[in-house]
C-alpha cells in the first residue's frame, strides 16, 4: 500500500483549521444582545450554542490525546450516527448545556472562555499525526478523519449560529462543500445540483423544510430527509 502524502493530510487539516477559526470570530464579532437570540438548534439560544461549542473544543482536545492502537471502526462519514428525531432540548446533555451556559451570566466570559479552550483545540489539531489512531465515542479512526468529521461539526453549528442573524459572517465555502459531500455520501445520494450547498444542508439536515419545488427536484432523496447528524 503506498503511503499517503503529507499534503493530502495538510489540506485536510487546513480545513478542520479554517473552519473552526471562521466559527470561533463569528462569535468573538456578535454583540452581546445576540446571545439572547434563538440559534438553528431546536430549544437552543445562541448562547447555548457557543456553550456546546466550548465543551466541542474540550472533547477534541481529549480525543487528540486518547489514542488507539486497534484497528479503525469508522472514519469521517461513518463517525456520525443518523437519529431518527431531531433534538428537542430536553436530552439531559442538552439540557445540562442549558444550564452551564446560564451560569455564564455574561457573553464575555462564554466569548473568553471559547478563544481559550478552542484556540488551544486548533493549535492541537495543528500539532497531531494525522496518521495516529484515536479512540472517542467508543470507537476508533485516524486523526485525519476525526479531524475532517469535524469539519462537518463546525460548518452545521456555524450555520446553526446565524440562523436568526442575518449580518454575522457565513461558514468557509470550502467547508460548505466538503460537509455537502459529506452528508451525501451519508445519504447515498447526492443532492440536487440546483440546490447551493448552503440549501443542501439546511434542507438535508432538517434545518429547514424544503419548499414544494425543491422537494420535486429531490425525488427519491426527500423520502430519506431529514438526516438527524450526532
Amino acid at each position: 500500500m503506498s503511503a499517503v502524502p503529507a499534503s493530502h493530510y495538510r489540506a485536510r487539516v487546513d480545513l478542520f483549521s479554517r473552519s473552526w477559526a471562521a466559527l470561533r470570530t463569528a462569535v468573538a464579532q456578535l454583540p452581546d444582545e445576540a446571545f439572547d437570540q434563538p440559534s438553528g438548534c431546536r430549544g437552543w439560544l445562541v448562547r447555548d450554542l457557543v456553550c456546546h461549542l466550548i465543551i466541542d473544543a474540550q472533547d477534541v482536545l481529549i480525543t487528540l490525546v486518547t489514542p488507539a492502537d486497534t484497528e479503525p471502526t469508522v472514519n469521517a462519514v461513518t463517525y456520525w450516527n443518523v437519529k431518527d428525531q431531531p433534538p428537542t432540548g430536553e436530552d439531559p446533555l442538552d439540557a445540562l448545556t442549558v444550564r452551564l451556559a446560564a451560569a455564564y451570566e455574561e457573553p464575555g466570559l462564554l466569548k473568553f472562555h471559547l478563544d481559550d479552550v478552542g484556540s488551544a483545540a486548533g493549535r492541537a489539531a495543528e500539532l497531531a499525526d494525522r496518521g495516529v489512531r484515536v479512540s472517542t465515542r467508543d470507537e476508533v479512526l485516524t486523526t485525519d478523519d476525526y479531524l475532517t468529521a469535524y469539519v462537518l461539526e463546525w460548518t452545521l453549528h456555524h450555520l446553526d449560529l446565524i440562523a436568526h442573524l442575518p449580518d454575522a459572517a457565513e461558514p468557509p465555502a470550502e467547508g460548505l462543500a466538503r460537509t455537502r459531500a459529506m452528508l451525501e455520501e451519508i445519504a447515498g445520494a447526492a443532492f440536487p445540483s440546483s440546490f447551493t450547498d448552503r440549501d443542501a444542508l439546511l434542507i438535508g439536515t432538517g434545518r429547514r423544510a424544503p419548499t414544494e419545488a425543491e422537494k420535486a427536484g429531490l425525488g427519491a432523496l426527500a423520502a430519506k430527509l431529514p438526516l438527524v447528524i450526532g
